[in-house]
């Protein structure tokens, strides 16, 4: 929320609040006479209430609609708003608001009082009476419904509002904390009209007679609440981990599960370190929300800020404000940063990796939340070895092991997907298929290492000069070949002739010959085949075949070192 808005609620508080409360103070002039023992003893049950309340994002719901039903019923709208104002306070002295979020206490305080006084006024209109006459034949139960209708309705429709104007929250009707409002309403109200019937009857001693139960209904409520909130979070968990696993990139498995813990907690900054040699470690992920941000190389030792002490001792830390976790501070945090959750992440009882996270809020996370980052971090894990281990073979079934160039087989799989591709956009599509001149008298002079050494080096110079713009391939033995999208024959033979230029004006230096020790250099050439669709063929393998032919007839027979194109009957040098 903005500071502008902030203000403009801390204005309006002061502006309404003691005007309204004055203004109900002399309308009712209400006898304090007789009563303090009563009034306190009630502002101590909604006190207790208050201590056990429901949170959701949208705000706490706190029971207290029992004891100001049977307040408003028997004292009057004067003494309900001054309890239920006492009842808020008392709220945000248990939620610990931080002072960026001081405002809530006013915002709370305007919105039980228009309650109240929205519910009082439809209670009047209908004939609601107070004191003893408040119930004495079944027709009072209608004002009494309205009363209680009145202040729910109302109430609601303040939180949505004030939820989209000043929260910037989506505008929704039925949402999760409105369901659990109704539930607990509906539980509520009976016990309050209980209440104020035996304190009717009977006085003083109704608020202990109720009120210690009607305070066990709210502890145990709050302890449903949580429970259904830690089941909710731990099956959201499982779906996690199986998402986690099921992903076969490192990338999307780290992404995603940034994502969804962002999405799970209320986390602003997230910060993976990696452990190297088990003596450092590197930051490898920063996110702000949930955007990854740029970040320089950056390391700690052991024992150096947060994340680690936490690989020096090896357990893990959560704070709930900054100044529990300062003396530790790395500039890296933002001044903002309060809760934090810190923790190894291990992998055969060996720290692999620390996990930080921070939240602007004080006291964001619970209990519960550290354990479900524990969880989740350890999915994490399973997944990146997994993600690791399949890229790695993916990696091996793919690619050559002396070149690190994709195999034929893979490049065949490219060819046919791109070709259907190319030709449903009516695109082009072209192939360029080379074969090292003479390369079996380099084996023969220098040896089969620095024959390796050549189809390395030349690999590399391929992978240079076609870059994003084309699939390099080792063919199989001296041969390469290259597939390019939307060149078309022009384009294509341009390029293969720089490669061929390319080739035969640099020097490649041998280092394993079998000569001696000194180093060797050598020139080497290659002859060079160009196939492209449309113009040579309609079916992809027929790119590569016509390509084979250009190759070896239009540049091979013609005396080598040339480039040449595919023609239907023969392929003449260009």
């Amino acid at each position: 929320m903005t500071k502008e808005k902030k203000i403009a609620i801390w204005l309006t508080w002061l502006l309404v609040w003691p005007i309204s409360f004055y203004g109900l103070y002399r309308y009712w002039e209400p006898s304090f006479q007789n009563m303090m023992a009563d009034l306190f003893s009630f502002a101590i049950l909604i006190g207790i209430v208050a201590l056990f309340p429901l949170v959701f994002k949208e705000g706490p719901i706190f029971l207290i609609q029992g004891v100001s039903l049977a307040v408003f019923l028997y004292f009057g709208l004067f003494i309900e708003v001054l309890l239920t104002q006492f009842g808020v306070v008392f709220l945000m002295i248990k939620m610990r608001i931080s002072r960026q979020d001081l405002y809530r206490l006013p915002l709370n305080m305007l919105v039980f009082l228009v309650t109240s006084i929205s519910g009082a006024s439809i209670y009047y209109l209908m004939g609601g009476q107070h004191g003893s006459e408040a119930y004495q034949t079944l027709y009072d139960i209608i004002p009494i419904l309205a009363y209680a209708l009145t202040t729910f309705v109302t109430n609601q429709i303040l939180i949505k509002l004030l939820g989209l104007f000043l929260m910037k929250r989506p505008f929704q009707w039925i949402d999760r904390a409105t369901l659990w409002e109704i539930y607990t309403t509906l539980l509520i109200l009976p016990v309050g009209f209980v209440l104020y019937r035996l304190y009717a009857d009977m006085g003083l001693a109704a608020v202990y007679y109720v009120g210690i139960p009607f305070a066990f209904i709210s502890a145990m409520m709050m302890l449903y609440y949580k429970s259904r909130q830690l089941n909710s979070y731990l099956q959201k968990t499982s779906e996690i981990g199986h998402e986690l696993t099921g992903r076969l990139k490192e990338s999307e498995v780290m992404d995603l599960f940034i994502s969804r813990l962002v999405k799970l907690l209320p986390i602003d900054f997230t910060y993976i370190y990696d452990v190297i040699d088990q003596e450092q470690l590197k930051m490898t992920h920063f996110y702000k929300a949930q955007q990854q941000q740029d970040i320089r190389q950056f390391f700690l030792e052991k024992g150096e800020s947060i994340s680690g002490v936490v690989f020096q001792q090896r357990k893990a830390f959560q704070y709930h404000r900054r100044d529990q976790w300062k003396k530790q501070n790395w500039e890296g945090i933002p001044e903002e940063g309060e809760s934090l959750i810190t923790l190894p992440v291990f992998r055969n009882d060996e720290i692999v990796s620390v996990i930080t996270v921070v939240s602007k809020e004080k006291r964001a996370f619970e209990k519960f939340q550290y354990m479900i980052v524990d969880i989740l971090s350890n999915y994490l894990v399973i997944a990146m070895e997994n993600a690791k281990n399949y890229e790695e073979t993916k990696n091996q079934s793919e690619r050559c092991p002396l070149t690190n160039l994709y195999n034929y087989r893979y490049f065949e799989e490219q060819l046919e997907q791109t070709f259907q591709i190319q030709q449903n956009l009516n695109r082009p599509l072209s192939v360029i298929l080379l074969d090292i001149d003479h390369f079996k008298s380099v084996n023969d002079t220098y040896g089969h290492q620095s024959g390796n050494e050549v189809i390395c080096t030349l690999a590399d110079w391929l992978v240079e000069m076609i870059g994003e713009k084309g699939v390099v391939a080792r063919y199989g033995g001296e041969e390469f070949v290259i597939m390019l999208p939307n060149y078309n024959v022009d384009e294509s033979f341009l390029l293969a002739e720089e490669v061929r230029s390319k080739f035969a004006s640099k020097k490649i230096i041998l280092h394993e010959h079998m000569l001696g020790d000194k180093e060797e250099s050598l020139v080497v050439t290659a002859s060079i085949g160009v196939a492209s669709y449309p113009e040579h063929c309609e079916q992809p393998l027929e790119l590569v075949r016509h390509a084979d032919r250009a190759m070896y007839m239009g540049a091979k027979q013609k005396g080598r070192n040339k480039v040449a194109l595919y023609q239907s009957n023969k392929a003449l040098t260009e």
